[in-house]
């Protein structure tokens, strides 16, 4: 029994009263019915895609439901075998997955990698494209000078980042002559004509001033035996130095790959610390680039790793107070004091001034007795 309310002809409502019937319902049918999970049906959604390759900036447009489907078109489009493809996110090398797929934003970037391919990102990408574009050296001289001059208020990072790509873009590392690059010549010299001939100088003036100091100390000597023996010591490494001009060889880009200490374009990599294999901050420079490069040069140091001052000569005196200078193995002290054997290109950070705590080896301080024959 149910009550209702309806209109009628005498325009008033009044209740009236009728039967009708629901059709049957089970009891608690409605709360069963709640409690049954629902059947979930997985779609597909077609996603739009911009695909490229490493190294390559063009691009298409690829639509794709599943990332086999995206593989397979980008495989069909750029012509490349199938076999062991991967995409990945072109912003940051982020590798796709089925299941990263399906939440991959719409018209998002990916790169196409072949079998063994490997990608960065976009900003190391990027960042690779400027430094290789040579051709558009003098566009990004002029926007970096721009930058500098009109943005008062750029920050002092990037300022600093601005100069040192203004200082390597205006390389002319590939001019020798003093003709062709009368600027880095500036300061130097007129007998100097080209560039490798003043850097060999340079190296030579270093090696030259090594020697002074070995010279030097031999008014320091007391014993006047000792003294004499460790002047025909230094006069036979002088003749030696003299042969070979004073290793001047080795900041000379000219000379043999296996003489030079730079590439042959004239690029010097920091060697590191004395107690290090190599520079943990990859220091490198090219003083064959510009006047600015070169005069920086000055900063970096050859040192010694053991050193010249603390430990080689005074472990040369000490042997000839015993032995004549024909004893000393003048080879091993030569080598020590003047030679890459013990001596590092270091940038100046990676210079460390304190002791070195390393010593001579004891069993070269002499020359070995030869055996006689019976």
């Amino acid at each position: 029994m149910a009550v209702v309310v309806v209109p009628v002809d005498t325009g008033r409502w009044q209740h009236q009263r009728f039967r009708f019937s629901l059709p049957y319902q089970p009891k608690n049918s409605w709360s069963r019915r709640a409690r049954m999970p629902r059947r979930e049906i997985k779609e597909e959604k077609t996603k739009l895609f911009k695909i490229r390759r490493t190294g390559e900036s063009k691009k298409f447009g690829v639509a794709a439901s599943t990332l086999k489907e995206l593989i397979k078109k980008g495989c069909d489009v750029f012509q490349v075998s199938p076999s062991r493809a991967q995409c990945c996110l072109y912003e940051d090398g982020t590798l796709l997955t089925e299941e990263y797929f399906l939440h991959v934003p719409q018209n998002s970037e990916v790169v196409l990698l072949s079998a063994g391919q490997s990608w960065s990102g976009a900003v190391v990408y990027d960042l690779g494209q400027v430094l290789c574009l040579d051709r558009h050296a003098d566009e990004l001289i002029r926007a970096a000078k721009s930058l500098l001059q009109d943005d008062e208020e750029l920050p002092a990072k990037r300022r600093k980042l601005l100069g040192d790509l203004l200082c390597n873009l205006k390389d002319k590392a590939d001019l020798e002559g003093r003709a062709d690059d009368e600027e880095w010549f500036e300061g130097i010299d007129t007998r100097f004509k080209t560039k490798s001939a003043y850097m060999k100088y340079n190296c030579e003036q270093r090696i030259r001033g090594y020697l002074k100091e070995v010279d030097g100390h031999a008014q320091a000597i007391q014993s006047v035996r000792t003294k004499g023996e460790y002047k025909k010591v230094v006069a036979s490494m002088a003749e030696k130095l003299k042969s070979v001009r004073y290793n001047g060889n080795y900041f000379d880009r000219t000379e043999n790959g296996l003489h030079r200490l730079c590439t042959k374009e004239g690029w010097f990599s920091c060697q590191g610390a004395f107690d290090q294999e190599k520079c943990e901050s990859l220091h490198s420079i090219n003083p064959y680039g510009n006047r600015e490069s070169r005069i920086l040069f000055s900063t970096w140091n050859l040192d010694h790793r053991i050193e010249k001052k603390r430990t080689i000569i005074p472990t040369l005196v000490e042997a000839l107070h015993a032995k004549k200078s024909s004893d000393i193995n003048l080879d091993y002290f030569y080598k020590l004091l003047f030679t890459r054997e013990n001596l590092k290109l270091v940038h100046i950070v990676c210079h460390k001034k304190g002791a070195h705590d390393l010593t001579c080896d004891s069993r070269q301080v002499y020359k070995r007795a030869k055996k006689t024959q019976k």
